[in-house]
């Protein structure tokens, strides 16, 4: 990997995207760079800064499937148009101390597809698994004993040979033991071109389990998008004691091992399941999704439970060292005049303000920002930071036309904080010395220092909030 002094924040994946201009009269990035704008925190109780978890006995994360019935169904889509993964859990986690893991091979993979509700005619075989997340026990602190998990048995079923743009019904589970689900539905992407394409990408990051997460999904499902785009940090279980009791301060944290709660996994599994297994959901990872273990195994739990279109930790797919190559070899690939617009994915933001992981993606900024310049990157998604802030077109901290636009989204509903302070506020910027890559500006406003004393030219419009984005493309004929 190019970026292993950025563990669990590496880049996740490359959209190509087939998207049209803009219809006229909204702006558009050709009609910057615009004036920085930060919102105003008129009324912080607005904004819930303290968002709180959804609790385990919450009645939507409970378990509703009896004896080998699917539960926490999803869908995700495959490199092209014509295949998607659909992926689900059977049999229930285990956690404690003396745990038996599930043997997968006891129950089939088989989902039953087809283009009418009625006639599901054909039939794709798939895969299964378990994954345990477990801990040394010397690693015990005096009355607390580490729980070890041992998951639901996974399954993935990879369906080929579909129509582009096209409803397909479907269900999943093994027909020998009586225990298929419920009959469900999903579109496929069209095939990609210059016309062709996805109308809305809903675009959200570190999104958690809370209260304003519900929030969040609610509005987006309104949206009614096409696919979504999750930035990484899915469930926060790594902030969580093995015994379900959540951390309440960083002191606690250090106290203690890292650890984790995996059952909210499945609770998070549960509840998306009304949305992610009729839309298709793309999983970033994000440094709370590393979650340690034993053996020095990390991401166990995010490779484990959702299909991906080639490496969970980076890939690309047609929406309409190894990783470097992997993303000049990707980029080098796409005919702009069949993907004029090129939009790029990871979790850790290189352009937010604020205090909080001020210019922690420096050292991968450093390596891969001229590759994506070169390329001519329309779009960057990122996440990590819990606020929302886009950026004018720019490169190496400098307004340049031919640089993307980067937005960082990490505000989806998680438990932590919302960031309310900015690195260019007085007696705010974070001393970098010796940190990461970060180094001090050589010119400008900022030169000499980490910071701007304002908000700088390269931020167009900042707002600490939760919520989520929704990528329109709408095709225009003058």
């Amino acid at each position: 990997m190019g970026l292993v002094k950025m563990p669990g924040k590496v880049l996740s994946s490359v959209l190509a995207l087939c998207l049209i201009a803009l219809v006229q009269g909204i702006p558009t990035t050709t009609d910057g760079p615009f004036k920085p704008v930060t919102v105003p925190l008129y009324d912080k109780s607005f904004r819930d800064f303290n968002a709180e978890d959804l609790p385990n006995d919450y009645y939507l994360l409970q378990r509703k499937a009896t004896g080998f019935e699917p539960e926490q169904i999803s869908v995700a889509l495959s490199a092209n148009y014509d295949s998607v993964w659909i992926s689900w859990i059977t049999g229930e986690y285990q956690i404690g101390y003396d745990i038996k893991p599930l043997d997968p091979n006891t129950v089939a993979s088989v989902v039953e597809f087809g283009r009418s509700k009625t006639k599901l005619s054909h039939k794709a075989h798939g895969h299964s698994l378990i994954y345990n997340q477990l801990y040394d026990s010397s690693q015990d602190k005096g009355d607390y004993k580490l729980r070890n998990y041992t998951s639901g048995i996974i399954h993935h079923a990879r369906l080929i040979g579909l129509k582009p743009n096209s409803v397909y019904y479907y269900r999943c589970g093994d027909p020998s033991r009586e225990a298929m689900s419920a009959i469900k539905s999903f579109r496929t992407m069209p095939v990609p071109g210059p016309k062709s394409y996805p109308e809305r990408i809903a675009i959200v990051g570190d999104l958690g389990l809370t209260y304003n997460t519900t929030s969040t999904i609610d509005h987006m499902v309104r949206n009614n998008p096409d696919v979504i785009v999750m930035l990484g940090d899915v469930t926060y279980a790594d902030l969580y004691l093995s015994n379900g009791t959540g951390y309440k301060s960083p002191q606690e944290i250090s106290n203690f091992v890292d650890t984790t709660y995996q059952p909210r996994w499945d609770y998070w599994g549960r509840y998306m399941e009304p949305v992610i297994s009729k839309i298709p959901m793309m999983f970033l990872e994000g440094n709370h999704d590393v979650e340690k273990q034993a053996g020095n195994k990390k991401l166990v739990a995010y490779t484990s439970r959702y299909g991906f279109p080639s490496s969970p930790l980076y890939y690309s797919f047609n929406a309409g060292a190894d990783q470097y190559k992997w993303l000049k070899k990707d980029l080098a690939k796409v005919d702009r005049k069949v993907t004029p617009w090129l939009v790029v994915s990871w979790h850790t933001t290189w352009y937010a303000t604020y205090v909080i992981h001020y210019r922690e993606g420096e050292c991968m900024r450093i390596e891969m920002e001229e590759l994506l310049y070169k390329y001519g990157v329309d779009i960057v998604f990122a996440a990590h930071v819990h606020a929302y802030e886009r950026s004018n077109r720019v490169y190496n901290y400098t307004l340049d036309p031919c640089g993307p636009v980067h937005i960082t989204i990490g505000d989806g509903g998680n438990r932590e904080v919302l960031p309310v302070e900015h690195a260019d506020e007085p007696g705010k910027c974070p001393n970098l010395s010796g940190v990461g890559c970060a180094f001090k500006f050589t010119s400008g406003p900022a030169k000499g220092k980490y910071c701007w004393d304002r908000q700088p030219e390269y931020s167009a419009f900042r707002d600490s909030s939760f919520g989520h984005g929704i990528l329109e493309s709408i095709f225009h004929i003058a």
